[in-house]
């Protein structure tokens, strides 16, 4: 019986949701699984002084996932505020994705290796639950941000 009722959802979620909800699901069910939100919550509120590194850190990730979201939403955007449809395909050759791409990409290995280091130097996941989970939270993440609709410009 629930064969076909998943069946029946496939057909009414479509399938860049269905792709999305592969980053969704396990970023999320690893992040729930290692704490990875709370134990992270707790290093931005430490107090303590031999938590101000890792308060620091905390921060600094927490600045280059901003920047990361922020150059995501631009990216998305950019039909929109520009008023010319990007080819993704051929970012290199794009004014605005030849300059904005490179810093994304940086901007989002150094986030979540500086995550991965604050959260396995800091907390009480580890190394490789550090590692682990902030890969769960980056999933998510993108998988979240992959659910927004990109928009169209309507040439006239």
């Amino acid at each position: 019986m629930t064969i076909p009722r998943i069946k029946y959802i496939g057909r009414t979620i479509s399938k860049h949701t269905i792709r999305q909800l592969k980053f969704i699901i396990p970023g999320a069910a690893i992040t729930y699984a290692f704490n990875t939100h709370r134990v992270f919550l707790e290093l931005l509120t430490r107090q303590d002084v031999e938590g101000q590194w890792g308060r620091l850190f905390a921060f600094a990730s927490t600045g280059f996932e901003g920047l990361v979201i922020t150059l995501f939403l631009y990216v998305l955007l950019v039909p929109w505020i520009h008023g010319l449809e990007p080819d993704y395909q051929s970012w290199r050759d794009s004014g605005i994705l030849s300059s904005v791409i490179p810093i994304l990409t940086t901007a989002i290995l150094v986030g979540w290796s500086l995550l991965s280091f604050t959260l396995g130097r800091w907390s009480s996941l580890g190394y490789i639950k550090g590692l682990v989970g902030a890969s769960g939270l980056y999933a998510l993440t993108f998988g979240l941000l992959g659910l927004l609709p990109a928009p169209k410009v309507h040439r006239s």
